[in-house]
């Protein structure tokens, strides 16, 4: 999402500055992309460590949210369309004010600075530090709820994989009654039932798993 954004501002702002005509379509666009400039956040908004975050807190976020146990119902599937993507939204939001932070105070130490003013910038280096710690906390609790998620999507597929089995076992039993192979042995296929049951504790496990870290995920909606 915040690709896209950036990739119609960027046009917006080329096709601005190559046209001279007041008032054209790019013009009132590039106009519109000032005006709610605090909505969106584009790629040059982060340093490479916020963009590798980001990029963290994205695949969590859209690993969820494409997932067939959120698509089917058995996650909470309006929650996850309501509280991932601000989850998201925040984590950028954040990254984006540390890079700017960051990039500021590289800037200002260039060149280098006096003992007196290197020890006044200590605890501002600690707030960065520690806000960055903060933050990736964030995103490393959004990829464990989706690590619960992937659990339940592998049991969810193998469920339906081994029901699929045991639904074509008569044709299996008809073909070695028909071939005269009565005699050989499948041990493995009386598993089956046995092992879709198992299956189905296992998905149920994942998703009780998975709704307790999304309540740790749940906090006061981002005011952006």
């Amino acid at each position: 999402m915040l690709i896209m954004l950036a990739y119609f501002v960027f046009a917006a702002i080329r096709a601005a500055r190559d046209s001279e005509e007041s008032g054209s379509p790019e013009q009132e666009l590039f106009e519109l992309a000032h005006r709610y400039r605090d909505s969106y956040l584009l790629p040059d908004d982060f340093d490479a460590a916020a963009g590798r975050l980001l990029g963290r807190a994205r695949l969590a976020v859209d690993s969820v949210l494409r997932s067939r146990v959120n698509a089917e119902g058995l996650l909470d599937d309006v929650r996850n369309a309501v509280m991932l993507p601000p989850q998201e939204w925040e984590v950028a939001r954040l990254l984006a004010k540390l890079s700017a932070l960051r990039g500021e105070h590289r800037d200002l130490m260039r060149g280098g600075v006096t003992p007196e003013v290197a020890a006044v910038m200590k605890p501002l280096e600690r707030v960065l530090a520690d806000s960055e710690s903060a933050v990736t906390a964030r995103v490393e609790a959004l990829e464990r709820y989706a690590a619960h998620v992937a659990d339940a999507e592998r049991a969810y597929r193998a469920r339906g994989q081994i029901e699929a089995l045991v639904e074509r076992l008569p044709r299996y039993e008809e073909l070695l009654a028909e071939s005269g192979a009565d005699g050989l042995s499948m041990p493995e296929i009386g598993h089956l039932t046995g092992e879709a049951d198992e299956l189905e504790q296992a998905l149920r496990a994942s998703i009780g798993s998975a709704h307790e870290l999304f309540r740790h995920l749940e906090g006061p909606a981002p005011s952006g």
